[in-house]
């Protein structure tokens, strides 16, 4: 089953999507409406957020796009739910700077509380996956293993969805084909088999450190193959079995307005 949050007829949504497309509120009601429907406004699929943690340099194939060695032990920094926004939603590119690139990522959401949790039982933690692209400005990346606020935190930056799929619907997340196209171009083409840290190590991981809690979210790091991304571009991260996520860029000043 898959599990999202819409807006649909004004009406803010949670809603379930069987295997044949077919869209049920959580109450049971039938909605006569498509996916692919304009009437729908997708809204980031975890309804209460907690902490989203992200991985850097957590593909050996990216760490050597980069030129450093992979990681001895996972790269976690923090990311704000202010970042976050929906499939089919824009995201911006801030005036005067350089280079900006995707990256499309597995997220794992976490759905019960734990600590000291055990790799072996990790899995039975997660409610489910979906997809996010973890736009990251390069301009001020001062290292890449402490990515600055104005790298990762930035308003929008955090497209993910469309929904959040149950784990016992995906056998093996650590063999999932990944891609990336801008402008229907692929530009990125991996698997999460490639990950040099598993779902499974990274929750043992940070439950030795921290409780994680349901809603908290892990976004396990991107293969190889970014590009920069410019306003008007659109951008389709894609992991199979899970989703789509269409992401169109704009301006700056297109984003905010006059509102500030």
């Amino acid at each position: 089953m898959r599990h999202a949050r819409i807006i649909l007829d004004g009406h803010e949504l949670d809603i379930q999507i069987d295997a044949n497309d077919r869209i049920t509120t959580t109450d049971g009601e039938a909605l006569d409406v498509d996916l692919d429907s304009d009437q729908i406004t997708w809204l980031p699929p975890v309804k209460e957020p907690g902490t989203i943690f992200a991985l850097g340099i957590n593909y050996a194939d990216h760490a050597s796009e980069l030129a450093f060695e992979p990681p001895k032990e996972p790269l976690v920094f923090i990311k704000h739910t202010n970042t976050l926004t929906g499939h089919k939603q824009v995201s911006y590119r801030p005036d005067n700077i350089d280079y900006q690139h995707y990256e499309c990522e597995l997220v794992a959401v976490i759905g019960k509380t734990g600590k000291n949790i055990k790799r072996e039982d990790a899995l039975d933690y997660v409610a489910g996956y979906t997809v996010c692209n973890d736009f990251a400005i390069r301009d001020y990346l001062e290292n890449y293993y402490r990515p600055n606020l104005r790298v990762k935190s930035r308003d929008s930056l955090l497209p993910m969805g469309p929904w959040i799929v149950d784990t016992a619907d995906i056998p093996d997340a650590n063999a999932l084909k990944l891609t990336t196209t801008v402008n229907g171009k692929v530009t990125q083409d991996g698997t999460t088999g490639d990950m040099i840290f598993d779902v499974p190590f990274v929750i043992e991981y940070l439950s030795k450190i921290m409780t994680l809690n349901p809603g908290d979210m892990i976004c396990t790091g991107t293969p190889h193959g970014i590009v920069d991304c410019q306003p008007g571009d659109t951008v389709v991260c894609t992991i199979e079995d899970i989703c789509s996520l269409e992401t169109r860029m704009v301006s700056e000043q297109e984003y905010y307005g006059d509102k500030y």
